[in-house]
């Protein structure tokens, strides 16, 4: 029977107190993989094999799928998986709450997390699980990512280094929003006991759940980044974000959850007890986001406009040539004469034509966020 958004506090405070004797007993799977789905189809078997086809002891890891009410045939490509993973349908609600529902289903000590539209690739289990068993200290994994274009092409997405932080200072914090897009649902393993502290997420987050689990994980614990892409990341129509539509109605969507997840990530880093300074340099981003959907919909002063792309430039792409800085202050003039709604849907026309896009290929390439390496390569 779907599992109610109701039951989800109930759920982690029944776990708390009294935990499965599962979990009391000798038999607790070293990890548990946590799948969140909807609507996943045309993905979820190859989902399913990338993790049932890792190097890792089957008697050491356990299989959740949490389904968040889908209309397709995803429930029954997934049961056709049991006994080799536990299937929990629910009422569709969104991400927060399928997180909500998972988590505290978890009998690991460390929870490794995949969208059902993802997959791993080979190895992944083992290099994550090991780098968490050597390090006490390391709370939350990451890695690189090789993301899956709708053209067949892939590319990788890789740091610089591998690097190990905990937001703790403002240079950890810089350091954290650089980083935090090799932190998402399908990249981010976490040690069971932070995730349960964090719960519950707020289910105005129904997609964006993984950047409030990560964020507050980052602040418990140190994070450390892997080099290797150990997840392919497929990008598609259908994607949680993207699926949430370009139509005034989805920015709205996207507008109030950029919002909710701003106002959460300043309550609960606050409550980690780090300094204002810090949090609002996390939150920034999030918030200057928030105000771009804004400004597209409801409009405002031209100088807001100036204000969030300004911001979202310098805090992305600070290492940018001084070409590509000088070519960002002259596409900006515009902004500082046209009503945002006029400025944003015109950027949004121009960007849509293939002529423009090529010759910014060609002349002067969009700065790369920044110490962050990339490469493509022909889809096998």
């Amino acid at each position: 029977m779907p599992v109610g958004c109701a039951e989800i506090d109930s759920r982690k405070a029944n776990f708390l107190a009294n935990p499965p004797i599962s979990v009391l007993s000798e038999n607790v799977p070293d990890v548990s993989v946590l799948i969140d789905t909807y609507n996943h189809e045309r993905f979820i078997e190859k989902a399913i094999h990338s993790v049932l086809e890792q190097d890792f002891p089957v008697a050491e890891r356990e299989i959740i799928v949490v389904d968040d009410g889908s209309t397709d045939r995803t429930p029954q490509i997934v049961q056709r998986f049991e006994p080799n993973l536990r299937y929990i349908g629910k009422e569709n609600g969104g991400q927060a709450s399928a997180f909500n529902v998972g988590i505290p289903e978890c009998r690991g000590k460390i929870i490794a997390f995949l969208d059902g539209d993802d997959y791993w690739l080979p190895g992944k289990l083992s290099r994550v699980a090991d780098m968490l068993a050597k390090n006490s200290a390391v709370g939350l994994v990451g890695h690189a990512i090789k993301e899956s274009l709708p053209d067949g092409q892939d590319r990788i997405s890789a740091p610089a280094k591998e690097e190990k932080f905990r937001i703790r200072s403002l240079e950890s914090a810089r350091l954290f929003r650089l980083r935090k897009s090799f932190l998402g649902t399908s990249r981010m393993t976490m040690r069971a006991e932070i995730a349960r502290r964090i719960l519950p997420v707020p289910e105005a987050l129904v997609f964006e759940a993984d950047e409030y689990l990560f964020t507050l994980a980052a602040a418990m614990s140190e994070v450390v980044i892997l080099q290797e892409p150990l997840t392919c990341y497929v990008i598609h129509g259908s994607n949680l974000y993207v699926s949430a539509g370009s139509g005034k109605a989805g920015l709205r969507r996207k507008q109030q959850v950029m919002a909710a997840l701003a106002s959460s990530l300043q309550k609960g880093l606050r409550a980690q007890g780090l300094a204002g300074e810090i949090v609002n340099c996390v939150v920034e981003i999030v918030q200057a986001e928030a105000d771009q959907f804004r400004l597209m919909l409801d409009g405002g002063p031209p100088w807001q406009t100036v204000r969030a792309e300004k911001k979202l430039f310098k805090i992305l792409h600070g290492d940018a040539s001084k070409s590509q800085t000088f070519f960002r202050t002259l596409s900006m003039i515009p902004a500082f004469l046209l009503p945002p709604r006029w400025f944003y849907a015109g950027r949004q026309w121009l960007g849509g034509k293939t002529w423009y896009r090529n010759m910014r290929q060609e002349a002067l390439p969009v700065p790369r966020i920044a110490a962050v390496t990339s490469s493509e390569e022909s889809k096998i």
